[in-house]
This record gives C-alpha cells, structure tokens and sequence, in this order.
C-alpha cells in the first residue's frame, strides 16, 4: 500500500513538473517573439529616422536591426544558460524584455534579457564560468556583426535617402542631435576596415546603419555588464579572480569613477559646457548599483583559487570591457 501511494504522489509531482514546464516555454516563446517584434519596430525607427507608418514595407526595415540584437543578446545569455547546465546549476531560459517603440529618445526596443538560477552555486569555478561565458559568448556575437557592418558599408546614397539635406549648411540646425562614443574597437575596426576616400557615417548617423547600430550598442550592454561591481558579470568574475575584499575595494573604485562620469555629464548637459566627457545616465547606474546590486558580493562558501587558464580568461574579459567602454556613450546636442 505505501508503494501505491507514494506512486501516485510522484506520477502528480511529475505531471505538475511538465505542466509547469510547458508554461514556462510558453512563456519563454512569447517574450521572445514580443521582443523580436519590439526591436523590429525599433530598428525600422532608428533607420529611417521615422517613427513610422507601421506598414510592411517599414517595418521589414528593421529585420537587420532585430535579427541582430536578437542574436547578440541571446549568445550572450546562453553563455550563461549552458555555464550554468555544465555545473549543473538550476537554471531557467533567459526571460527576453521587450521594450514598446514609443517615441522616445533612446529606445532599442528591448532592455536585454536575464536568465535566474534557481539552486546555489557552491564553488568559484562554477560562479567564474557561469560569469564569464555570457560577456565573452555576446563579444563574439558583436565581432561577428561589427566585422559584417564595416565590410559591408553603403555608399554615401544610402544616407542621402534618408537626409536628403545632408550636404546643406542648413542641415541639422535647431534640432536635437545624437551621437553615439566611440571605443577603442570601435577606432581599430574603422582604421582596419575603412580605407582612403571611402565613405563611413560620423557616430551622429551610426543608428541609421543596423549593423554598426547593434554591434555598438552590444558593446554598449557588454560593457555595463562588465562592470566589477556586485553580481554584475563582472562582480562575479572580480570575486572568484580576486576574493571578497579585494574585489569590494575594485568594486568602490569603479562605483565612485561611475559617480564622476555621471556627475561630470549631468553638469555638462545642464550648463551645456561642450566638453563631450562623462554621461548622466551612468549617475542613475551607479545609483543602482549601490542601492539595488550592491557593490559587494555574495559569499561563495569555497577558498579554492582559480586555475590559471580561468585566470587568463578572466583577464581577457577586463581587455574586453576596457575596448568595448565609452565613459560618454551618448552625447546629446542642439544643433545651431
């Protein structure tokens, strides 16, 4: 009789296991398509520069944009996924964020995406792993596109379709202009690529070009991910590369730096000082980094160090972020 029962207890507990499951694809599948939907309408806006009419033929403009970002964010989070399978950590399918095209400034049409571990992580070898694959993993899914998008730059008619005004004295004046900041790989792929008399867009029309547009802006969210400072990507890689205390006073270098940059960029759009350095929204950053993420990380119950090919790799995800950092990402103008 126990045998029956405890049968039956567990043929309800599998079923409610698959149930659950089936839900949680479902709801995996919809955030995903919501978000391909988000960034295609997006990407169709930064384009053309227009916030539409919605027809097909607008919006299969934004396909390049969506597939790219798509592809970029979802390298980078199954980094984590499969990290997290191989040391059989509890995981769940990234949770993709879609971000409604409403008219305003900045809006890429999604705000990344996360995965959730749902069981501890005993060991640094297995939180340095699950760290660094996700950053490492949307590197080489940027490379991949910004290589595509410097090799395959349109002639300057591409941009003339959209500002047929480009050439004139008059272009630009009294509106709002955006440029994205340039990095360091940013440079090297321009000096690499780009050669004599050939055409290539200022960083004030990158966003019309969806392959210089998304692998920018890959680097963009890399970087902020890379950040050594609490359980960002780059807290957990600091933590097991370093230890606990080191890695909190790094993490109070970095959270005060933020504090500049953010500072320094919020008096210089307020008092419009034209020096193009620091930006006001890594103000809001540091803020939630402190109050939200906090600077220090938890404890992981292991004192092992780590081996040296981690070391080395977690020295590479620091190159990474020092290339792919721009500490005035956005720059905000009006033209005169």
């Amino acid at each position: 009789m126990p045998d029956y029962y405890s049968d039956i207890y567990q043929d309800q507990n599998r079923a409610e296991a698959i149930k659950k499951d089936r839900k949680n694809y479902l709801l995996h599948s919809l955030l995903f398509l919501a978000t391909f939907v988000t960034t295609t309408l997006a990407g169709a806006q930064w384009i053309s520069g227009m916030p539409g009419p919605y027809q097909i033929s607008f919006v299969l403009k934004g396909l390049p944009y969506s597939i790219s970002i798509m592809f970029i964010i979802s390298c980078h989070e199954f980094g984590h996924y499969f990290a997290a399978v191989y040391h059989k950590v509890k995981a769940t399918l990234p949770f993709y964020i879609p971000f409604p095209p409403v008219p305003i400034f900045l809006n890429f049409g999604t705000m990344g995406a996360v995965i959730k571990t749902k069981s501890p992580i005993y060991t640094k070898k297995a939180m340095f792993d699950i760290g660094v694959s996700g950053p490492v993993a949307g590197f080489i899914a940027c490379l991949i596109v910004l290589v595509y998008g410097f090799t395959h730059v349109p002639g300057i008619n591409y941009l003339l379709a959209i500002h047929p005004d480009y050439f004139s004295p008059d272009y630009g004046k009294n509106a709002i202009d955006l440029a994205f900041g340039n990095t360091l790989l940013f440079a090297f792929f321009k000096l690499v690529f780009i050669h004599g008399s050939q055409f290539f867009p200022p960083m004030s029309e990158i966003y019309h070009y969806p392959y210089l547009c998304v692998g920018w802006f890959g680097l963009f969210v890399t970087a902020m991910n890379m950040i050594p400072v609490g359980q960002l990507d780059g807290g957990h890689i600091s933590y097991t590369m370093f230890g606990e205390e080191t890695h909190y006073k790094i993490a109070v270098v970095f959270f005060a730096s933020l504090m500049v940059l953010g500072v320094t960029g919020l008096v210089e759009s307020i008092m419009d000082l034209s020096t193009s350095f620091g930006w006001a929204g890594w103000l809001l950053w540091a803020l939630l980094l402190f109050f939200v993420i906090r600077l220090r990380h938890p404890v992981v119950p292991d004192t092992a160090e780590l081996d040296t090919k981690r070391k080395v790799l977690g020295y590479f995800s620091f190159f990474i972020f020092i290339i792919s950092f721009s500490p005035t990402p956005f720059m905000v103008s009006m033209g005169k």
